[in-house]
């Protein structure tokens, strides 16, 4: 199967994985959002929104194209820069009028949500897409049979690394897909409910508004949220010649040792395994 990631809206799911939005010191950003329970995400945010009508709803800098599955630019005048490994879905949307009435998963792959840790920004998207190759989505794509605890993203699990100086360290948890706060049709149904209601409150944007200007797109791109970091991870910024990898491995068939001990030994992964490795370059 190939897609054509620049026809497709892309966007983030914000707190996805407890814990996350603290490690990465955001959580006071969405301290006023109200949220159904506790442990749902706080918003879907936009990282690519593609030229459609010439306008001035959407911000310039997302009709910048992002995704680069080889390297990742550093944004001039950062110094804080880090990985967000996450697993991303490319959904066929189903229009009725300007709402969204449907998403229906079709493939998903490691994502990187490389994100400027900035304080004080207005806007989520603000520390998401500064240019070209600031985004990451792995080539290897998987078909989705079932997008439900019986299909074959439950036995997905999302691991993540720096290579640094040729050594290999673990950056984000190991952490199964399905352990995610929402998943599945829960997941989708929330999804469905902010692409068509979320309002330009706080660190959140009308994303609604974003995609009827865009043409309403057959396609989108959502990565729905970044796992918790380990100590080296979150301590850790990327750095000039550091490698940033995500990979989305079956369980029932790799442990994450085999997949570290496969990045220390240059080895390659199987077909269905989805590998996102990216060179971080000044």
């Amino acid at each position: 199967m190939s897609f054509d990631l620049r026809k497709m809206a892309a966007f983030g799911v914000a707190g996805n994985f407890t814990g996350h939005l603290e490690q990465a010191g955001e959580a006071a950003d969405f301290v006023n959002l109200k949220t159904a329970e506790a442990c749902a995400p706080k918003a879907i945010f936009p990282t690519y929104i593609p030229m459609g009508e010439v306008n001035e709803i959407v911000p310039g800098f997302l009709h910048e194209f992002p995704f680069d599955p080889k390297m990742i630019v550093y944004p001039k005048g950062e110094q804080k820069v880090q990985l967000e490994p996450e697993c991303a879905i490319i959904f066929n949307v189903v229009w009725n009028g300007t709402k969204v009435a449907d998403l229906k998963p079709v493939v998903f792959g490691a994502s990187n949500d490389c994100s400027i840790r900035r304080e004080g920004a207005k806007k989520i998207s603000l520390k998401k897409n500064w240019g070209n190759s600031s985004k990451g989505l792995s080539e290897v794509l998987i078909s989705l049979d079932d997008f439900s605890e019986k299909g074959i993203l439950n036995r997905y699990r999302i691991a993540s690394f720096m290579i640094r100086a040729g050594k290999v360290y673990a950056y984000g948890e190991d952490s199964a897909i399905r352990d995610y706060s929402y998943i599945y049709g829960k997941l989708k149904n929330w999804m469905i409910e902010k692409l068509n209601f979320q309002g330009n409150e706080g660190p959140a944007e009308n994303i609604n508004m974003y995609l009827n200007v865009a043409g309403r797109p057959s396609q989108i791109l959502i990565s729905i949220g970044a796992t918790r970091y380990t100590e080296f991870g979150q301590t850790n910024f990327l750095a000039d010649g550091d490698e940033s990898v995500v990979v989305l491995y079956p369980e029932d068939k790799l442990s994450f040792d085999d997949v570290k001990f496969i990045l220390e030994n240059g080895k390659s992964f199987a077909d269905d395994v989805s590998v996102l490795r990216q060179k971080v370059v000044l």
